[in-house]
């Protein structure tokens, strides 16, 4: 391994700044670079080993340098350097919560954008399996499923153990996965007709009245989820609107490595939101990753974009947005009915927004409610644990959450994350069901 600049043996103590992502540079994708920058990288994390506990991508890259010849990076064949990448689902909690070497300290390592670069590399010279760029099609699968008599259709097919089995060898779809279900009555469709009489108020740095950006999961898959934040900001006297129109935020695709198709989603919402936010809204969406996706993942790639930058500035988690307001005694704290007891988990996408347990603050407001709250991954990220490959290492990963769960004894268990909900649930063994914290503050409300 490297010998440690002097002064920077423990790592920066200053605050992790991250560098754009270089993507339109040509030596992005020049492979013998990359494999370079792997290297360098993996051999720092082999010497320090902080990230063990976190996804499966470490202890993978420290089980092949263990059992290789030299028991060094240098030991592993470039070709198991994949193993390790496929494993990386770009949480980046590696990067805001464990790794002492991040920038500004001088080895510059940014583990989760090295794999995006190697997840790029690898799409651009080979593409990507059929059902893995169908799994992370999320706007065309919602709009097939969710055709009225189609959707009940797949909805009772996903739970059939035989129509599991197929879908297991055809598509690579684990039988033991909790699939989502698939509504023709979308969540853009429940609010079309949506009127707000509110009048927007100006509090901090919210302009007091905000576009919903549904997001595909929360059109298609529980389009409840919508309709309570809907509730829970009009009770609040905040006006809520449809975004004009929306596509996937590019989320699963830059997973993938396809960067073409998130620039490509990117030049159909970005100038959407940024009509909105010109017009006095504020942006928010129900699904912390999506929210990640406009507050930094399209910032990186786009950092002389204003267009991108301004909507960075003008979104927000619908937690983040309740408590901007409290601050200045703006959030409707009378509440009609206790929660008692919440296993709260705090998704990897939120956390890494830095904003801090809004989600728990805001639960926390309402009298007799204890909040138990768990912060460690679920391992699910979107498609990762719905893979054949990858669900039973994913399921291990949610394990200690799981048991967290059960240990709470709690009246609610919830994730701001609904697929962290659902992952949480299959350790559960289906045995209850998740409540996302919007339906909870909802309940709440008694609304």
């Amino acid at each position: 391994m490297s010998a440690p600049i002097e002064g920077q043996r423990e790592g920066s103590l200053e605050a992790p700044t991250r560098h754009p992502l270089n993507w339109r540079d040509p030596e992005f994708y020049n492979e013998e670079s990359l494999f370079t920058e792997l290297e360098r990288v993996f051999d720092i994390c082999h010497g320090c080993r902080r990230c063990v506990s976190l996804c499966n991508s470490f202890p993978t890259l420290f089980d092949l340098v263990d059992e290789s010849e030299t028991m060094e990076v240098d030991g592993v064949a470039k070709a198991d350097y994949w193993k390790v990448v496929d494993h990386c689902y770009l949480c980046d909690l590696c990067y805001l919560t464990k790794c002492p070497y991040v920038p500004p300290h001088p080895w510059n390592l940014d583990f989760p954008h090295v794999m995006l670069r190697a997840k790029a590399v690898r799409y651009k010279k080979e593409g990507a399996k059929a059902s893995h760029k169908l799994m992370s099609s999320t706007d065309t699968v919602g709009k097939l499923a969710g055709i009225p008599v189609v959707a009940q259709a797949v909805n009772a097919a996903n739970k059939m153990k035989p129509v599991r089995k197929v879908l297991d060898k055809v598509m690579g779809v684990h039988p033991d996965a909790i699939l989502p279900e698939y509504h023709s009555n979308t969540g853009r469709k429940r609010l079309k007709n949506h009127s707000s009489s509110n009048k927007p108020e100006a509090v901090g740095r919210t302009q007091g009245q905000v576009a919903l950006f549904a997001t595909c999961y929360g059109n298609y898959n529980e389009p409840h989820i919508v309709e309570d934040l809907v509730k829970v900001f009009e009770h609040n006297g905040i006006p809520v609107t449809l975004a004009e129109k929306e596509r996937c935020c590019g989320m699963p695709k830059l997973e993938l490595g396809d960067l073409e198709a998130v620039e490509d989603a990117k030049n159909h919402n970005i100038p959407v939101l940024v009509k909105a936010i010109d017009a006095g809204y504020d942006i928010v969406a129900p699904v912390p990753s999506c929210v990640l996706m406009f507050k930094q993942e399209l910032p990186l790639m786009y950092p002389d974009d204003a267009d991108v930058q301004k909507v960075k500035a003008h979104i927000f988690d619908p937690f983040e947005y309740l408590m901007i307001r409290q601050k200045e005694g703006r959030m409707n704290t009378e509440f009609k009915e206790k929660l008692g007891k919440i296993a709260y988990h705090a998704s990897c996408h939120l956390r890494v927004q830095n904003i801090g347990l809004k989600t728990r603050e805001a639960l926390e407001l309402v009298p007799g409610t204890e909040i138990d709250v768990i912060e460690r991954c679920s391992g699910h990220d979107g498609t990762y644990a719905v893979k054949s490959e990858f669900h039973e290492i994913s399921m291990k990963i949610c394990r200690p959450v799981v048991s967290r769960v059960q240990k709470a004894g709690a009246d609610h268990y919830s994730s701001d994350c609904p697929m962290a909900g659902h992952q949480i649930e299959n350790g559960l063994d289906g045995d209850k069901a998740p409540e996302h914290p919007l339906t909870l503050l909802r309940k709440a409300y008694g609304l």
